[in-house]
């Protein structure tokens, strides 16, 4: 898809600048496309602090209060949406039918149908929707990756990916409205899901989900549409591998590390510590092997639509993929709810 014949040509802008200070989200969306180098022209954020700061960190850029607005006196060409995540798909929409690029922040939408409904629209217009997935170029996955295709702990058996708030309650803002965010897998959920997508390289087959609501709804503002207490996935694999994903705001105790990843000659464990990285060259015999888990490289997500408008690159993360962690997260939900697994189909 090249559309433009230089990075620079292609104009960008926000929805939603993302919180007060200097490392917001608006400021990191546009920090990366401008490293891509694309050039930041508009700015839509209704909190004037908010867009006071975008004016600020980059001089020149237009400020709109309005969606409407900006689509009808911005020439932008390609939108960093970043507002809560039930807004992604009609915003996304909105701008597709401007005739707009759209990149979501995480997750893509709640529902397969938004996502269906924002790939479709794409689709017709020639035009890219994708989300906000940088996390797919972490150093962690990218030394997870690499070490499970050495082969140094054999074949994966089993991906543990797990998200502790400690017991503490869910946010009082819209993080912790199930019906604004998703609920609680859909924040931590979706990285770890796609980190789990990267490992396990085959299709998804079943979704069971597991939920206890009720113990921090009465503390909460939003009550009955406050975010689960703790909620569970169990996702099979077409290759038999299975990813067990648990975020909670109950485990007070919780195990050590995020990612864990088991396979027939060793495991490994990631967490904000480091790498570690057990195997059995022996039988009866465990060595541990510790390291430093290497920088993130979140920047090649806008490189690679910058090279896909230019060059006609294929896009990394299509509406396609990240759509995938969504249905698995409203399976998940689902099958809470109806306590029973529920099969994946593929089209």
């Amino acid at each position: 898809m090249a559309q433009f014949k230089k990075p620079s040509d292609i104009k960008v802008g926000c929805i939603g600048y993302g919180g007060v200070g200097p490392n917001g989200m608006g400021r990191q969306h546009l920090k990366e496309m401008v490293q891509a180098g694309m050039t930041p022209v508009a700015v839509c954020e209704p909190n004037t602090e908010r867009l006071k700061l975008a004016q600020e960190q980059y001089p020149g850029i237009t400020p709109f209060t309005s969606v409407d607005e900006m689509l009808k006196k911005s020439d932008v060409n390609l939108l960093a949406i970043i507002t809560p995540h039930s807004t992604h798909a009609p915003l996304a929409i909105q701008c597709l039918k401007a005739g707009r690029h759209a990149v979501c922040e995480k997750p893509m939408a709640i529902t397969t149908a938004e996502c269906d409904a924002m790939i479709k629209e794409a689709a017709k217009r020639n035009l890219v929707v994708s989300t906000y997935h940088n996390r797919h170029w972490d150093g962690c996955i990218l030394e997870a990756l690499r070490r499970v295709e050495s082969g140094e702990i054999g074949d994966v058996v089993r991906i543990e990916g797990r998200w502790n708030s400690g017991h503490s309650k869910p946010s009082e803002t819209w993080r912790g409205s199930r019906k604004m965010s998703g609920g609680i897998l859909y924040d931590w959920g979706v990285h770890l899901i796609e980190y789990g997508l990267q490992i396990a390289k085959s299709e998804v087959t079943e979704v069971s989900g597991y939920a206890h609501h009720g113990f921090w709804a009465k503390k909460s503002p939003w009550k009955t549409d406050c975010n689960e207490d703790e909620a569970s996935a169990c996702i099979r694999f077409k290759n038999g591998v299975v990813l067990n994903l648990r975020v909670s705001n109950l485990d007070a105790n919780a195990k050590d590390g995020y990612l864990e990843v088991v396979g027939t000659k060793g495991q490994f464990t990631i967490s904000w510590m480091g790498f570690e990285l057990y195997t059995h060259p022996v039988e009866g015999e465990t060595v541990l092997h510790k390291s430093r888990i290497p920088d993130n490289e979140g920047w090649r997500l806008y490189q690679n639509i910058a090279d896909h408008l230019v060059k006609g690159t294929p896009l990394v993360i299509t509406g396609e993929y990240a759509r995938r962690p969504i249905h698995y997260l409203e399976l998940a939900v689902k099958s809470a709810k109806m306590g029973k697994a529920l099969p994946v189909k593929y089209k």
